[in-house]
């Protein structure tokens, strides 16, 4: 370091008494003179930035073994979601993986650096057990990024926003049922939403009465029927959305709560007359976006996990600076869900 600016302090003094010789000339054969100074700065600047090259990397010009601890050879991993989440992952004729996840998550692998995947299927409600106790690295299951998850595992930033939604079979008496278009929930307290929120979530309240709610097990959806924020309500809860979907289109249940594309991706693909009632609900039990589930770093595999978390947030960047996360997300959603 004291070399760097012993360098520093010639260098500038030497440009100081070019510019005084600059003066004492004037206008005798300037055009000579600055050729040959311009010469002199480019040298300068690159004398200096090899110096400072050399002193950064210790002066080891091996590029990356230069005190980077992260591994050479890219680890396996195993990327989990759940196929039957439409259309944020779900299963073809031929039993294949497809949908937005699956294609976003094939591309952020392709985006890092350290790490080769594999996709796999796993049950959703045993989603956060298997990436606990190793069966899995990470999830990619429309998850979204809540604080109560976030007390058993950690998330990469989110990739994508997620509002939820009521729906109903066309012609059920709850199809007019007026309230805000969309409502921010703050937390899962109900005094401490604001006044206009209030009003509307007391208007839901009324409307469920006596009515049975589907949804799927383990989600923010349950959390939200569960909290109060809608009263007591009598609700029941699925193994998938697709058995939510199938009783709510037979009339066993009188309304349903999920992901409001699940339900726009079932009414088109069925051709079911299904309609969304009431506002888009986000914050709150909902979340703050959906994101990937990793392990909260410890035991053997901390420093693969830390490295996985940095790995997958670059790639994340990178994906939505390419607008990737937007062309998949308008391919499979219809609109843009990127966050």
């Amino acid at each position: 370091m004291i070399f760097i600016d012993i360098f520093v302090i010639a260098s500038l003094t030497q440009i100081k008494n070019i510019f005084f010789f600059l003066y004492m000339m004037k206008g005798k054969n300037m055009k000579n003179f600055f050729k040959s100074f311009v010469c002199f700065c480019v040298a300068i600047l690159f004398s200096f930035s090899t110096v400072l090259a050399d002193h950064d990397s210790g002066g080891d010009s091996g590029g990356d073994s230069g005190g980077d601890d992260k591994p050479r050879v890219k680890a396996d991993i195993k990327i989990a979601t759940e196929g039957a989440y439409p259309p944020w992952n779900l299963k073809d004729a031929s039993g294949k993986l497809i949908g937005f996840e699956i294609d976003l998550a094939n591309l952020l692998c392709d985006y890092m650096k350290y790490f080769n995947c594999t996709i796999v299927e796993n049950d959703w409600d045993g989603m956060i057990p298997g990436l606990v106790t190793g069966k899995f690295d990470a999830i990619m299951a429309g998850m979204s990024i809540t604080d109560e998850r976030k007390k058993k595992i950690k998330f990469t930033k989110p990739y994508a926003d997620e509002v939820a939604s009521f729906a109903i079979m066309k012609g059920s008496s709850l199809e007019t049922l007026k309230t805000k278009e969309s409502i921010f929930l703050k937390n899962k307290e109900l005094k401490k939403q604001k006044k206009k929120v209030r009003k509307d979530l007391e208007t839901i309240t009324q409307a469920l009465a006596g009515k049975t709610v589907g949804v799927q097990t383990a989600t923010i959806h349950q959390n939200f029927l569960e909290s109060g924020l809608v009263g007591k309500v009598n609700f029941r809860t699925y193994k998938t959305q697709d058995e939510v979907n199938l009783d709510l289109e037979a009339g066993r249940i009188d309304v349903a709560l999920a992901a409001a594309v699940a339900f726009v991706d079932y009414a088109e693909k069925s051709s079911k007359p299904v309609v969304l009632i009431g506002p888009k609900f986000s914050g709150g039990v909902f979340g703050n976006g959906v994101g990937v589930g990793l392990r909260k770093p410890k035991g053997s595999k901390m420093e693969q996990d830390e490295f996985l978390r940095e790995d997958l947030n670059k790639a994340i960047r990178k994906a939505k600076k390419k607008g990737k996360i937007t062309e998949l997300s308008i391919k499979w959603f219809s609109f843009n869900a990127s966050i």
